[in-house]
């Protein structure tokens, strides 16, 4: 893994670099701005900051481009709008990850396609809930990962963009790991699920909203686990989750990365695969 590290001084360009080692025995190069994020960066602007770099680093003209959902992957959909706009991107289709990512590119005159037409994707843009040192994910707490998997799994670069709040020592602590699940029998599926082996111990519950259950966009249901300790064996959980009659999808992306962006207060750190 190639660890390629930006500070950002002002959002603005970057200057000077060398190597070091890090604690995983990998290379590390660090390139340095004449300055760092301003400290009181909110959490708003440092996603800003990812959302942009994103397109300005990896999408060009001609591309078919994966929109992702969330509160950062937003700022990535408003930076192709604006470049599109511009002219400073030409011929690029998107394929959106839900209904609002949907609605906000269409807003931004964002030419909009599905993998039915164009199965295959250049790059795909998203943030994550969770990444560890391996970039494996957890994704979905905000409710799009069926579709979201569907369109970054064919994505030929996946880039996810991410504040350092997301960095896990192991997958499943720091909050949910969604489950699609069909209405039907969905109690069952819940029970099935705390039942696995690969998830023993996990606390499982129906996700609401208000007095009413959560919907998808592809009217299904979520079931969220909780762990009180990192996910012992994420592909071993991923594997007989998703074999469960009544599971859709879950919210595990593993081997699916190809570049994290971090922002923290002290500048932007690419993470690449």
């Amino acid at each position: 893994m190639n660890f390629q590290t930006g500070f950002v001084a002002n959002f603005g360009s970057r200057i000077g670099s060398f190597q070091r080692s890090s604690n995983l025995g990998t290379s590390r190069r660090v390139t340095r701005s004449a300055g760092r994020v301003r400290m009181a960066a909110s959490v708003d602007e440092l996603k800003k900051v990812v959302g942009y770099k994103s397109v300005d680093d990896y999408v060009t003209s001609g591309m078919v481009v994966g929109l992702g959902t969330g509160s950062t992957a937003y700022f990535a959909v408003e930076r192709l709008g604006e470049k599109l706009k511009s002219g400073e991107l030409k011929d690029i289709v998107a394929i959106p990850t839900s209904i609002r990512t949907k609605e906000q590119a269409e807003g931004l005159g964002i030419p909009l396609v599905t993998l039915d037409t164009h199965p295959v994707l250049d790059v795909a843009i998203d943030g994550a809930d969770e990444y560890d040192d391996d970039l494996n994910l957890v994704k979905g707490r905000g409710g799009a990962l069926l579709r979201e998997k569907m369109v970054e799994v064919q994505a030929k670069k996946f880039i996810v963009i991410v504040d350092d709040s997301k960095k896990v020592p192991g997958l499943g602590v720091s909050g949910a790991m969604p489950v699609e699940v069909t209405p039907f029998c969905w109690e069952y599926t819940l029970n099935k699920l705390k039942g696995a082996a690969s998830v023993a111990g996990c606390d499982a519950k129906l996700r609401m909203e208000g007095d009413e259950p959560y919907v998808t966009d592809n009217d299904n249901y979520i079931v969220d686990l909780y762990f009180e300790e990192p996910i012992k064996d994420a592909n071993a959980a991923a594997k007989e989750i998703l074999e469960m009659v009544g599971v859709v999808e879950h919210g595990l992306f593993l081997d699916m990365t190809t570049a994290v962006i971090v922002a923290g207060k002290e500048g932007v750190e690419v993470i690449e695969k």
